[in-house]
């Protein structure tokens, strides 16, 4: 009985880690702020909500399970690698397991999509395509996106822009400027989360062939355009209070900001992967806290104005 608790436990904990849970937040902050701001018109539907929270969360979990299988195929995972899930390498799961769980996630969130389509717009169908086919092509496919100067521009643009408004359409049947603008800085913050996992990985990228951005700007560069991307998230924020297109309430993003200087300290001071580990931690807590201090300002507005 000990025994199978303690299989069980462990069975857990590397399914967790699989799910990589510390780059999930990239799929349920954009729903949040999304929603936010479909409240903020009054409007909100909590099963569609549900749904596109949950799709939301089941695409960026399979996208993370295609990247463990196709970087395994590829030979660039080994016990030793810093940072990745490595329930293949280091915990033996079977590489088809993983497909295949990947497959199922994938199918899952296409029924989700459904049942979103069906209230709201065809629309919606062909963007989740495009976004699943996306995760797919991050790391699959004979050109891997995130084999490339590229993929800093795919993650932002689906995990951040692309997220925040299908939730804002599916609750009120369009787009507006706001919303629009209010995805920009979470989709830059999403941009430094890849950027600082590459930062990381930039040596053991370049050794298997890899063109990220970081590797074409080489280390230095990479951390200004990383200091560069999180002076504007905070920079267009602001913008945006002083011209009264968000409310004051969304400064509480400054509390944040230590993060910010955290992250750029520690990747000046260390040249290790497992030296720069706390550096890509702080970047993907700056933009959680970042996203769920935007919803929260949002909705405080709201609830006092």
């Amino acid at each position: 009985m000990n025994y199978a608790l303690q299989n069980l436990k462990r069975n857990g904990k590397i399914m967790w880690r699989l799910l990589r849970p510390h780059t999930l937040t990239a799929s349920f902050i954009p729903v949040s702020i999304g929603t936010a701001l479909a409240i903020a018109e009054n409007h909100f539907h909590l099963p569609i909500f549900l749904a596109m929270m949950l799709a939301s969360i089941l695409i960026q979990s399979a996208t993370n399970m295609f990247n463990e299988y196709y970087d395994y195929q590829r030979g660039l995972d080994t016990a030793d690698s810093v940072g990745i899930g490595g329930a293949i390498v280091r915990d033996g799961v079977n590489p088809k397991l993983i497909l295949n769980l990947a497959i199922l996630f994938i199918m899952i969130s296409v029924l989700l999509g459904i049942y979103i389509t069906l209230n709201s717009s065809i629309w919606i169908a062909v963007v989740g395509v495009i976004s699943i086919a996306v995760g797919y092509l991050y790391t699959g496919g004979p050109y891997p996106i995130a084999y490339s100067p590229f993929g800093e521009l795919f993650a932002g643009v689906f995990m951040g822009l692309v997220i925040i408004l299908i939730t804002f359409y599916i609750q009120t049947g369009g787009i507006t400027t706001e919303s629009v603008l209010f995805s920009i800085p979470t989709s830059i913050l999403i941009s430094a989360i890849l950027t600082a996992n590459n930062i990381r990985d930039l040596d053991g990228d370049q050794k298997n062939g890899r063109r990220t951005l970081v590797i074409l700007l080489g280390k230095a560069r990479a951390i200004k355009l990383l200091l560069g991307m999180f002076l504007l998230s905070y920079l267009w924020m602001i913008g945006m209070v002083l011209l009264q297109i968000a409310p004051f309430w969304v400064l509480l993003t400054l509390i944040a900001l230590p993060k910010a200087i955290e992250a750029i300290r520690i990747f000046k001071e260390n040249q290790t992967p497992r030296g720069m580990m706390p550096a890509m931690k702080a970047t993907a807590e700056l933009h959680t806290y970042f996203g769920i201090l935007v919803t929260i300002g949002i909705l405080i507005h709201h609830l006092i104005q």
